[in-house]
């Protein structure tokens, strides 16, 4: 039985969210813990916006990688685009467990710059299978760009 692109649109959004809620779940006791411990630059952004912001990013990123999966395009193409995505979720993972769970703003500096290298690369990807799965991905690159200038601000303070 073949899947409808509804089904995959949906799976794909369900699985991110909950691939990011994972991610979240680690956060929790060093947000009130450890990182309130950090010195902060100006314009980081209240905790409490974190989570509804990554909510959001996490839909358009499921969405565009269902609009993928669900493409008429050369099956090639599709694999290799949703392995970059998988990568790069996979690198998004990382950079939480790298900075709250070991605790390593400089080395998550580090990882959280081959993120963006990967989303950009992700973005490039999707991009001639579905031009609005590709443009979902920017609100996310943008979002990962702020958080490595927040992350290297830590760094410094720190």
């Amino acid at each position: 039985m073949a899947l409808t692109p509804a089904i995959k649109i949906l799976i794909a959004i369900v699985s991110t969210l909950v691939l990011g809620s994972l991610s979240g779940l680690l956060t929790i006791d060093a947000i009130n813990g450890w990182y309130a411990s950090l010195a902060k630059p100006s314009f980081n952004p209240p905790n409490w916006v974190f989570g509804p912001a990554w909510s959001v990013l996490y839909i358009l990123m499921g969405l565009a990688a269902g609009l993928v999966w669900s493409a008429n395009s050369d099956a090639s193409l599709k694999r290799k685009a949703l392995l970059s995505y998988i990568v790069q979720l996979g690198l998004n993972v990382v950079w939480t467990l790298i900075f709250f769970g070991l605790r390593s703003p400089a080395v998550a500096l580090v990882e959280i710059i081959v993120l963006w290298v990967a989303i950009v690369w992700c973005i490039r990807l999707f991009l001639p299978i579905s031009r609005p799965a590709a443009y979902l991905l920017v609100p996310y690159l943008l979002w990962v760009t702020f958080a490595s200038v927040l992350n290297g601000a830590i760094v410094f303070l720190n």
